[in-house]
């Protein structure tokens, strides 16, 4: 996709996507009252499924930051004293890495000198950001959640890294899994990212991986979606775009205002929707508050 195609469909997106000048959601708009009231009705069986990994605290090739858990108490021979101790640990992470399971907030993406909606990108400074942070979604997530298996549908185990997922895979995942995507879902979109990574180790997912391509979004925008999650982070690397490093988080993020959810893992729910005959349930996602943050460890639970 040339550069100049690339800035047309960002304009695109802006223009499929109204908001008002004050607007600090996005496509949370979407996700109305009536809608997280009807997502309820997708609970079934009660069953509850984690859609995020483990937090990692080794380093590897795609983790070179990990994230560091460190016990500060009991100090030695304390814990089998006499009378109350406490147990405590103190932890830390690099938020937006390659391997643990986290949410954007739309003040992480910074195009042109501007963050969403034309907030200016001098509002992220050392201190935090004080506008679009992870403070917006305070209150959780809760809709109607749909998982489209594009592995499944092209009768391989995952997408090797490269590979693009294109709107007609989107829609023929739909048409292979009996579901449609509507206003206010809350959209996974499955590579395959981490059982590929579970059955040959981890690799360098920064210089290559699957993902959307950029002219995929728009189906995005056109069904209303109003959060989307991934096992990958969204784009394919190497880009698809010269010069756009991220081009799939620049459409969604800065055009469109959706937040996005970076490799999750859904081995368990493609498990329980298979058995369950059925890929929509009720999701909830309860980022942790974090003042001036530009994203949050995340754990959304699927519910069927």
């Amino acid at each position: 996709m040339t550069a100049d195609a690339f800035r047309a469909l960002h304009e695109e997106l802006r223009g499929m996507s109204p908001r008002t000048p004050d607007d600090r959601r996005g496509t949370l708009g979407h996700l109305t009252p009536e809608r997280v009231v009807a997502a309820s009705s997708e609970v079934r069986s009660g069953l509850t499924v984690s859609l995020a990994a483990p937090i990692e605290t080794r380093a590897g090739p795609d983790n070179p930051e990990p994230a560091r858990h460190r016990m500060i108490a009991p100090v030695a021979g304390e814990a089998v004293a006499e009378g109350l101790h406490f147990a405590r640990d103190r932890f830390s992470m690099n938020v937006h890495g390659d391997a643990d399971s986290h949410l954007d907030a739309l003040c992480h993406v910074l195009f042109d000198g501007e963050l969403y909606n034309g907030v200016p990108a001098s509002s992220v400074t050392p201190g935090g950001a004080r506008a679009l942070c992870v403070e917006t979604v305070r209150d959780g997530i809760v809709g109607r959640g749909v998982l489209l298996d594009i592995p499944r549908l092209r009768g391989v185990p995952w997408l090797e890294p490269g590979d693009h997922v294109t709107t007609d895979d989107l829609t023929a995942a739909e048409e292979a899994q009996g579901v449609r995507v509507g206003p206010g879902d809350v959209l996974f979109v499955r590579v395959g990212h981490r059982l590929r990574r579970r059955e040959h180790g981890a690799w360098n997912a920064a210089r290559a991986r699957a993902g959307l391509h950029p002219t995929a979004v728009p189906f995005l925008a056109e069904r209303q979606v109003s959060v989307l999650g991934a096992d990958g982070n969204h784009d394919t690397a190497p880009s698809a775009v010269a010069g756009i490093d991220f081009p799939v988080h620049v459409l969604a993020m800065h055009a469109m205002g959706l937040h996005l959810m970076d490799y999750l893992q859904f081995e368990g729910l493609t498990e329980a929707c298979e058995r369950a005959g059925r890929w929509s349930f009720l999701c909830v996602v309860a980022p942790l508050r974090l003042p001036s943050a530009t994203g949050s460890p995340v754990n959304p639970i699927a519910v069927l």
